[in-house]
């Protein structure tokens, strides 16, 4: 076995690493690496300057030495009719039967060097694959963090649904005993009621058992599917460096389409607000960043238009939604003052006075002298635990709610009723008293 290892390194030793022959006319470079005098030519050719070595990539000059004993130790190989070796190594490029050494990040696959000098990845970012590896290796691991948070999430969502479900049950079983009970005082003369009770008994528990048992499933279902992604994550960050970088981007993919749930994990969903100028009634002052704003108590001149409100002190965002999720946060900057906090449909009457509900277009909560209330059909008073420096603003447009947040501690102040959204929504702000907000 060491007189055929020795012999295999000898094979190596006398194969050129372009052309993975023997040696034909070996020269030696600066670097000290052999080539056939043709393949390095060819490998140099059009190149004005900065000769790379094909094996280490060191700059080299021109000046190619002829290398005659190596020369001859191969003629002498050749006469004992070994065929020149390739690399054993199974991680080679399909195309040009090299190593993969690189990983190019613009097209997401490892590359061999000969790619890389290639037109196709020139110009592209590469970086040696232990060392994309690594970066990938830590994205997977952060993405795995959160999965594992969304597993503990949803296991305990399951248990609580049990309970409810077995909730549900004892309370159905302990109306059912008082009416078997009530039944037998009345006898005959409740027994037409009684059969009617029964029916819709039996119905409520039909429901019950379908609508709590989907539920179950649809947990369980995530349950199986997040432990198999992690599973198959954890996986991969032990596998060597080649076998992790395959389908990464797949699995990349798949871990970011994990919708996470909980409250707190609404800030996912945060976005730039900015807010419009356009919509900004004349006594509302913006800054130049447009990310603040003050109620002055006195009109500057600004035209009229289309889109600005006219009697009441508000100003919309400038980017309206009609889809997905959304997320930000506004600071009051002032005490004793009123604000308004929400979001408006974009066929709000904006040239007058505004009625302030669902019904009318505003979802909104409202803070005055420390104290906070929702608009709804009436006005609903808000009692949190502490009082919020910051809001957070959560639309889930497709869930058709909104919902706003004591932003530092996450506590829930208010989430309107659930209903569908039918136009775009835009961030909504009211101010008065001197009242200024400020987007955070």
């Amino acid at each position: 076995m060491a007189a055929a290892a020795l012999l295999r390194n000898l094979k190596e030793e006398a194969t050129c690493y372009i052309c993975l022959e023997y040696f034909t006319d070996p020269v030696t470079i600066d670097c000290g690496h052999n080539f056939c005098r043709s393949c390095i030519t060819q490998s140099w050719e059009g190149r004005d300057g900065n000769f790379p070595c094909p094996q280490c990539r060191e700059t080299s000059g021109i000046n190619l030495r002829p290398n005659r004993q190596l020369g001859n130790m191969v003629e002498m190989l050749k006469q004992l009719h070994l065929p020149p070796v390739k690399p054993p190594d199974k991680n080679l490029c399909e195309k040009h039967e090299e190593k993969l050494r690189l990983f190019c990040a613009e097209d997401q696959r490892m590359i061999c060097w000969v790619c890389r000098e290639s037109k196709e990845h020139k110009t592209h970012s590469a970086s040696p694959i232990e060392e994309a590896a690594e970066e990938y290796k830590v994205k997977l691991q952060e993405r795995l963090h959160l999965l594992k948070k969304e597993e503990e999430y949803i296991l305990e969502s399951k248990v609580k649904e049990e309970e409810q479900y077995k909730y549900m049950k004892d309370r159905l079983r302990t109306v059912n005993e008082t009416i078997e009970s009530e039944f037998e005082k009345l006898q005959q003369l409740l027994k037409e009621n009684k059969l009617i009770l029964h029916k819709k008994l039996k119905e409520m528990e039909k429901k019950i058992i379908m609508v709590e048992h989907a539920n179950i499933t649809k947990l369980s279902n995530q349950i199986t599917s997040l432990n198999a992604l992690i599973t198959e994550i954890e996986k991969k960050c032990e596998a060597p460096a080649w076998e992790l970088l395959k389908d990464v981007r797949s699995t990349l993919s798949r871990c970011n389409n994990v919708k996470l749930q909980g409250p707190e994990k609404v800030k996912i969903y945060k976005v730039m607000v900015t807010l419009d100028p356009d919509t900004a009634q004349p006594q509302l002052l913006l800054s130049e960043g447009r990310r603040r704003v003050r109620e002055m108590g006195t009109a500057q001149t600004l035209p009229d238009t289309p889109k600005r409100f006219t009697h009441f002190s508000c100003v919309l965002g400038s980017e309206g939604f009609t889809s997905g999720r959304h997320y930000w946060e506004v600071q009051p900057l002032r005490d004793g003052v009123q604000w308004h906090v929400g979001v408006a449909a974009e066929s709000l009457y904006r040239k007058g006075g505004i009625t302030l509900s669902p019904e009318k277009g505003v979802w909104a909560v409202q803070g005055r002298n420390g104290r906070y209330s929702a608009f709804t059909s009436g006005e609903t008073h808000l009692y949190p635990s502490e009082e919020p420096l910051k809001l957070g603003v959560y639309l889930d447009y497709e869930g058709g709610r909104l919902s706003l947040y004591n932003a530092d501690s996450m506590e829930l102040l208010y989430s309107f009723p659930q209903a569908p959204f039918t136009e775009r929504l835009f961030p909504y702000f009211y101010l008065f008293g001197g009242a200024e907000l400020r987007l955070v």
